[in-house]
């Protein structure tokens, strides 16, 4: 025998197995009770890292995993129960990223510095630890930066130059918008008014200190009947449901020389939760809506189990493939958010398709 072939053969063998399993689909959904899913790929240890509200109280948990299907729950990485925290409660949407051998936690929460006695007065934090499972430790006992009005949903990009961008959602709470949609639900009876919530992105500091210049205003919801995204960016309103239209849960990342945002709309909570992108040939914009929108949403209209899709995130696994990271519902888990992870693809001719909602199992109720 030639034990030389014989060993080419296992280590191929092992190879090729660990390749396929890379490729494979996760198991959606994952049995993680989260929402607003971040995954980090930790290239030194080669490793995933999944992050995402919810866990525990005022804090966040972590999970890592080598497949993307296999996950070990790690406990609490970060807690407001800390000298230098600055928030008081609803502690979402957490980001890390690995930068400069440490790793930063991005987060949304309501901010203590309350003087009007605002109900949502939230605001984006960094903490930093040097290890993508904690402890995380605020940079400082404040907000990364005060715009003026309520924030969440943190997401930064790293450019190829070296500039670093944060982009962020303006929360609905106290923004009234005029606009058809708006006029029409008045003249139905539905609302008195109607609430968005907008994007903005604006350059950061490179030590995270804050930011630089003034953000800039990159995406909202449509302000006419006629408008191709009105309709799904709409639901929420239409279907009588809230009285707001969000534009939230940004992601950036960048395709053949291309900017690719992708968004949600509609309520978090509700059925209707989607998500659509847009482009551009700069970081800042201007930013075009894609006309295939929405390219993520409910199923159950077409006799599928899934609904509430969004607050997604783009996953650069360690084989190049890339996967659309988002929370969503079964039928089977009522309100309970959970991780799906799909196939995702930039087709040859920009146009990015989503491979799901795909379900393997209907999930857990845990």
């Amino acid at each position: 025998m030639n034990y030389n072939k014989l060993i080419l053969f296992f280590i191929c063998t092992v190879l090729c197995q660990t390749v396929v399993r890379a490729q494979q689909n996760p198991k959606n959904p994952l049995d993680i009770p989260l929402g607003d899913p971040f995954v980090l790929f930790d290239e030194s240890s080669a490793t995933y890292y999944l992050y995402g509200t919810g866990g525990t109280e005022n804090g966040f948990v972590a999970y890592s995993s080598n497949d993307l299907n296999s996950w070990k729950k790690h406990g609490v990485v970060y807690t407001a129960k800390q000298p230098k925290s600055w928030g008081t409660k609803d502690f979402w949407a957490p980001e890390v990223y690995h930068f400069k051998g440490k790793y930063y936690l991005f987060y949304s929460a309501h901010w203590k510095e309350n003087p009007s006695n605002e109900l949502e007065n939230y605001r984006i934090g960094v903490a930093v630890s040097n290890s993508p499972v904690g402890p995380f430790e605020d940079l400082t006992g404040a907000p990364l930066f005060d715009p003026g009005y309520p924030i969440i949903d943190a997401n930064v990009y790293f450019a190829d130059d070296g500039k670093l961008f944060l982009y962020y959602s303006r929360c609905c709470y106290e923004h009234p918008v005029s606009s058809q949609i708006a006029d029409w639900a008045k003249e139905k009876g539905f609302f008195k008014e109607i609430e968005e919530s907008w994007i903005y992105g604006v350059e950061l500091a490179a030590d995270f200190s804050g930011v630089l210049g003034e953000p800039k205003l990159l995406l909202r919801p449509p302000t006419s009947l006629t408008d191709s995204q009105s309709e799904w960016e709409s639901r929420s309103v239409t279907s009588r449901e809230v009285n707001r239209r969000w534009t939230e849960g940004s992601f950036l990342f960048k395709q053949n020389g291309l900017y690719y945002m992708m968004y949600s709309a509609n309520h978090f909570a509700g059925e209707n939760y989607a998500v659509g992108y847009a482009t551009s040939g700069s970081p800042l914009g201007p930013f075009k809506k894609s006309p295939s929108n929405p390219v993520l949403e409910k199923n159950t209209d077409n006799g599928g189990v899934v609904s509430g899709t969004g607050h997604n995130m783009v996953l650069r696994s360690a084989d190049g493939q890339l996967w659309c990271v988002y929370h969503g519902r079964t039928t089977k888990t009522g309100d309970q958010r959970l991780v799906f992870i799909d196939r995702m693809s930039v087709q040859k001719d920009g146009k990015l398709v989503v491979h799901g909602p795909s379900v393997q199992r209907e999930g857990s109720t845990k």
